[in-house]
């Protein structure tokens, strides 16, 4: 391979095996984007008595620093990260569904549904709907969508803009998800409507296990509850909406963390019926502000969606389906607006906000205004103006719904311990699993911050390329195993 510019001055400097080592080294970080440089010292210390055993200045390591992956979720920021976010989100909704991973396994005979929960209107949008898809893939959907907003009647709203759009909109259609006038909309309500929805779909929760608990004591069966796998998504038009995994379970009042198995006599009927209830009636107003002393409504959409789940894959919607959209959605932000900022400040906001601009535009200048700090309950606005108001977590489930992130990145962290340095695997690793879980010595950091990101773009460069060929082996590897398992499951053909 030729390398050329700073990416050959790095190879150069690097020079035969400090590459390597400089390669080992910068492994756990290799792929980030802009990974987070540390320098300090590293004590190892014995971890009965607390005698520091050894000391290693980082300034005996390449490049004199420890780098650290970013861990940013969002696609957009680094997709080295986000990929291991998405795969992480993947197991642990998937694993709330089949068991596993500390999930008992008869989880998978729970009732569960898969619903979407969306915004209410806050005025006509440009929109491209399609009746009947009949495309395999939806994200690049060549189906003829219906005329955005056709009308018999044509009216003008106040400003003179036509309340009516014939166009059928391409799925790359700049127009859509803006209104049809940016002075009718209510862009208020809207960033306060983003900045509630976290709220709301507590109160909608709790609405639905009242609900299903009432049928329960109706029926003479024991308490249950609801565990939940919940992603926020934007919707083109800038307003939240969720995607959640509901799944039924037993309450145990001896032991309220044990995850058991629901009654019977309660179906996936009767947690689809609770959800829709829950969506219909669950709604409440917020504080008075001065723009509104009688405050805002904040109520769900009329389109929701509620669907059974399955692990067999002659239902519609299937474990895996929902796992992968999850996890998709999950490493996701506001780019599908076509604003993607850091937080805004005083110095910052001027270049985003206009209360006479783009519809973007007016929705962070809505938050900024009805966020100031005089409007008590309202400040968290300002703060999440670059989200559009919305300040919740993009991915959240129920605390016994499955395991945790932490307890994914620990077995991570476990599993590299149990290789040699480098990219192969040690052959005994698994056998030396037990003593390296049994640590007798601890590594303690000293470390401050140095920077971020890499020292030179041929540092990048190397580092990503490496990274990059490694994710090829692992997915190659990962399709001849599923190869392999589909050979040894098919039925030899009679003679």
């Amino acid at each position: 391979m030729t390398l050329c510019g700073t990416a050959h001055d790095s190879a150069v400097r690097r020079g035969g095996d400090g590459y390597h080592t400089w390669l080992d080294h910068i492994w756990p970080a290799a792929g980030c984007a802009a990974p987070i440089r540390l320098h300090g010292q590293v004590h190892t210390v014995e971890a009965h008595t607390g005698v520091i055993l050894t000391t290693l200045p980082t300034s005996a390591l390449p490049d004199g620093v420890i780098y650290k992956a970013c861990g940013n979720r969002r696609t957009t920021v680094c997709p080295s990260c986000a990929e291991t976010y998405r795969r992480d989100a993947y197991h642990l909704v998937r694993s709330g569904l089949t068991g596993g991973k500390g999930v008992p396994e008869s989880v998978s005979t729970h009732p569960a549904v898969f619903a979407t929960f969306t915004a209410p209107t806050f005025g006509p949008v440009h929109t491209r709907h399609v009746r009947t898809h009949t495309c395999t893939d939806k994200t690049r959907c060549t189906c003829r969508p219906e005329p955005c907003h056709a009308r018999r009647i044509i009216d003008t709203c106040p400003h003179g803009i036509r309340q009516a759009c014939f166009a059928r909109h391409e799925a790359t259609d700049q127009r859509i998800g803006q209104p049809l006038c940016l002075d009718c909309y209510d862009h208020d309500h809207h960033v306060i409507w983003n900045n509630q929805a976290g709220e709301l779909w507590r109160r909608t929760k709790q609405t639905m296990e009242r609900h299903l608990n009432r049928i329960a004591r109706r029926r003479g069966l024991p308490r249950i509850r609801i565990a939940h796998g919940k992603a926020a998504e934007y919707q083109r038009r800038g307003a939240v909406h969720f995607h959640a995994l509901l799944r039924l379970d037993g309450l145990d009042p001896d032991d309220p963390t044990a995850v058991i198995t629901p009654p019977s006599e309660l179906t996936v009927d009767d947690l689809q019926d609770a959800v829709q209830h829950a969506a219909t009636v669950t709604r409440y107003t917020t504080e008075g502000h001065d723009e509104r002393p009688g405050g805002w409504s904040i109520a769900w959409g009329d389109q929701l969606d509620v669907r059974p789940l399955s692990l067999r894959g002659d239902n519609p919607v299937t474990d895996v389906m929902v796992a992968a959209y999850l996890a998709k959605y999950a490493t996701k932000g506001t780019e599908t607006t076509g604003h993607a900022s850091r937080r805004l400040d005083h110095t910052s906001i001027e270049q985003y906000a206009n209360r006479t601009g783009t519809h973007t535009e007016r929705l962070i200048a809505a938050c900024w205004d009805l966020g100031h700090p005089k409007h008590a309950g309202y400040d968290g606005l300002r703060r999440w103006a670059h989200m559009l108001g919305f300040g919740g977590h993009f991915f959240t489930k129920a605390r016994r719904y499955s395991t945790t992130f932490a307890a994914l990145r620990a077995a991570r962290v476990r599993y590299r311990r149990a290789q040699d340095v480098g990219n192969d695997y040690a052959p005994d690793a698994f056998d030396r699993q037990e003593e390296l879980d049994d640590e007798t010595t601890l590594i303690i950091g000293d470390l401050t911050y140095a920077g971020s990101g890499w020292k030179t773009t041929g540092d990048a460069l190397l580092a990503n390329t490496a990274a990059a060929q490694a994710r090829e082996y692992t997915r190659a590897g990962r399709e001849e195993l599923a190869y392999e398992q589909a050979c040894s499951s098919s039925t030899p053909l009679a003679a």
